[in-house]
């Protein structure tokens, strides 16, 4: 299975992955927590912390790499295929035990290459499985035990990499009240599992005086804040027409299939639960994208599992299959091969990194973009905590606010930039609210200024 899904992903890495916008924007996260600033405070972005951990280590060790984000996602994805194939096994899930689990797990992982960069979806998706394989281990004995607490702990941890995974303990928590038989306490525990790592974080944040920044940024911008306008619908349906039309179709053989354990049985019935509370998490996604809906893959694999094996004759699983993977692959080498032209799928047209609009010579400067672009830091860095523009309007579009003037002016003097580029026709105002900011800067081009 590890060979294989080296080799699924081979094509796409000879030819190279298209930059992606939220990747680069995580590249430039990582860089700014290098630096020393602090997440919320000192740049003000969405991502989650523990996400953003991983993404300053990555930058840490290899800078602004591409490829080691792909070859993190590839170390992430293989942990998890091999990972889930052996809850299957262990647990005695299906009716008989192989390896199509993990195989299955693979393909439904290869379904758009935005998936092979290590976004935190994929991150989130290993606790999630680690929170599943905790609950199935309760669900097959007579009696929860307090390893409930694990579950609540991985499912927080998820969150705090992805908060839209944090919708997952609802899940735990009906599945454990109808199948579990676990006492209050017990309930209690795995609730407890669950507040204890955000707690922790926003303790962190309050004994350092930044907790107004930590909940304004992060906790706030869950329900409210989206960080791009990536809604590339045509993409993600093609991305999960074929996975999700045999996850359905598996669904209805279990109806059909009477012959299982009571633990098989509730074990079914966890992962519809499963899909409903993947469906809710899609509220709470920053964009949607295939790489988002990573969440339903373990119970889409599942069902499709049942699908394949439920069969009499072998052939016809067999050639069902081939048809499958072929066509899974072919959608996701469109975004690379497009055999059949860039018109007739438009693979991830939405989150391509476009090309930046700028001198030749504004290349590795500390530069501000006021406007929902990226593009412009492709070959520059950061400046100011204005990394998110989605978040960064509320200062700079409403410079009648005292507050606002007085806060951009202290950002802009702890870290100047170089040039400011403006998309929005925001500057004329902004120096005119601000007169020591007119002074340092000159007009070079069509919305372009540099410090003088």
């Amino acid at each position: 299975m590890l060979v294989l899904l080296v080799l699924v992903r081979l094509p796409v890495y000879v030819t190279g992955l298209p930059l992606l916008v939220p990747e680069l924007q995580w590249m430039l996260l990582g860089e700014q927590l290098n630096k020393g600033f602090m997440l919320y405070v000192d740049v003000w972005d969405s991502t989650a912390p523990l996400a953003a951990l991983v993404y300053a280590g990555l930058d840490a060790v290899f800078g602004r790499s591409q490829a080691a984000y792909e070859v993190a996602a590839l170390l992430c994805s293989a942990i998890q295929v091999v990972y889930f194939n052996e809850i299957m096994h262990r647990r005695g899930v299906f009716p008989e035990r192989n390896f199509i689990p993990g195989l299955l797990y693979l393909v439904v992982l290869s379904g758009s290459v935005d998936c092979f960069t290590l976004s935190p979806a994929l991150l989130a998706s290993l606790f999630l499985l680690l929170a599943l394989g905790t609950l199935l281990k309760q669900l097959n004995r007579a009696g929860a035990t307090d390893e409930v607490f694990e579950i609540g702990f991985y499912i927080s941890t998820a969150g705090l990499f992805y908060p839209p995974a944090g919708l997952f303990i609802i899940w735990a928590v009906v599945s454990l009240v109808l199948y579990s038989g676990a006492s209050f306490r017990q309930h209690f525990l795995n609730l407890f599992g669950f507040l204890f790592p955000f707690l922790l974080t926003a303790l962190f944040y309050y004994l350092d005086g930044n907790y107004e920044a930590f909940s304004r940024i992060f906790l706030a911008s869950v329900f409210q804040i989206r960080q791009y306008n990536l809604n590339d619908f045509q993409s993600l349906l093609l991305a999960v027409v074929l996975p999700l039309t045999v996850a359905v179709l598996g669904f209805f053989r279990i109806l059909n299939y009477g012959r299982y354990t009571n633990f098989q049985t509730r074990a079914q019935q966890i992962m519809v639960f499963w899909a409903v509370t993947s469906v809710l998490s899609v509220a709470l996604m920053p964009f949607l994208a295939p790489m988002q809906f990573i969440v339903f893959a373990p119970c889409v694999t599942f069902f499709c599992v049942h699908f394949f094996t439920s069969f009499r004759r072998q052939w016809v699983p067999e050639l069902i299959f081939l048809f499958f993977f072929g066509g899974v692959l072919l959608i996701c080498y469109q975004t690379v091969y497009p055999i059949f032209g860039n018109t007739v799928t438009g693979q991830l047209a939405a989150l391509r990194l476009q090309p930046p609009n700028l001198p030749p010579d504004i290349r590795g400067k500390r530069i501000i973009v006021l406007g929902d672009a990226l593009s412009e830091y492709r070959d520059n860095f950061p400046a100011t905590p204005y990394l998110n523009w989605k978040l960064a309007r509320y200062d700079l579009e409403h410079l009648d606010n005292y507050d606002n003037v007085i806060n951009i002016l202290r950002n802009f003097e702890q870290d100047p930039p170089e040039y400011i580029i403006d998309r929005q026709a925001l500057v004329p105002k902004l120096f005119q609210r601000i007169p020591a900011l007119q002074r340092r800067y000159r007009k070079v081009g069509e919305g372009i200024y540099r410090r003088v």
